[in-house]
Protein backbone atom coordinates (compact mmCIF):
# COMPACT_ATOMS: atom_id res chain seq x y z
CA UNK A 1 0.00 0.00 0.00
CA UNK A 2 1.19 3.51 -0.81
CA UNK A 3 0.21 6.80 0.82
CA UNK A 4 0.32 9.99 -1.25
CA UNK A 5 -0.31 13.46 0.16
CA UNK A 6 -1.24 15.94 -2.58
CA UNK A 7 0.62 14.06 -5.36
CA UNK A 8 -0.26 16.63 -8.01
CA UNK A 9 1.15 19.69 -6.24
CA UNK A 10 3.81 21.40 -8.36
CA UNK A 11 3.40 18.95 -11.26
CA UNK A 12 2.99 20.10 -14.86
CA UNK A 13 0.05 18.94 -16.98
CA UNK A 14 2.06 16.37 -18.96
CA UNK A 15 3.27 14.68 -15.77
CA UNK A 16 -0.27 14.75 -14.35
CA UNK A 17 -1.61 12.97 -17.42
CA UNK A 18 1.18 10.38 -17.25
CA UNK A 19 0.49 9.67 -13.57
CA UNK A 20 -3.20 9.28 -14.27
CA UNK A 21 -2.58 6.91 -17.20
CA UNK A 22 -0.15 4.84 -15.13
CA UNK A 23 -2.65 4.47 -12.31
CA UNK A 24 -5.36 3.37 -14.74
CA UNK A 25 -3.09 0.64 -16.17
CA UNK A 26 -1.49 -0.50 -12.93
CA UNK A 27 -3.98 -0.74 -10.10
CA UNK A 28 -2.03 -0.54 -6.84
CA UNK A 29 -3.61 0.12 -3.47
CA UNK A 30 -3.07 3.81 -2.81
CA UNK A 31 -4.48 6.08 -0.16
CA UNK A 32 -4.19 9.64 -1.37
CA UNK A 33 -5.27 13.10 -0.28
CA UNK A 34 -5.96 15.28 -3.30
CA UNK A 35 -8.05 18.37 -4.00
CA UNK A 36 -8.18 17.87 -7.77
CA UNK A 37 -11.71 16.54 -8.18
CA UNK A 38 -11.18 15.43 -11.80
CA UNK A 39 -8.12 13.35 -10.86
CA UNK A 40 -10.03 11.71 -8.00
CA UNK A 41 -13.00 10.88 -10.22
CA UNK A 42 -10.74 9.41 -12.90
CA UNK A 43 -8.52 7.14 -10.78
CA UNK A 44 -10.25 6.47 -7.46
CA UNK A 45 -12.46 3.46 -6.91
CA UNK A 46 -13.64 4.71 -3.50
CA UNK A 47 -13.82 8.26 -2.16
CA UNK A 48 -14.08 9.35 1.44
CA UNK A 49 -14.84 13.02 1.96
CA UNK A 50 -14.09 14.68 5.27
Amino acid sequence: MHIWDEPLNFIDIISRIQIEELLLEYTPTILFVEHDREFCENVATKVIEL
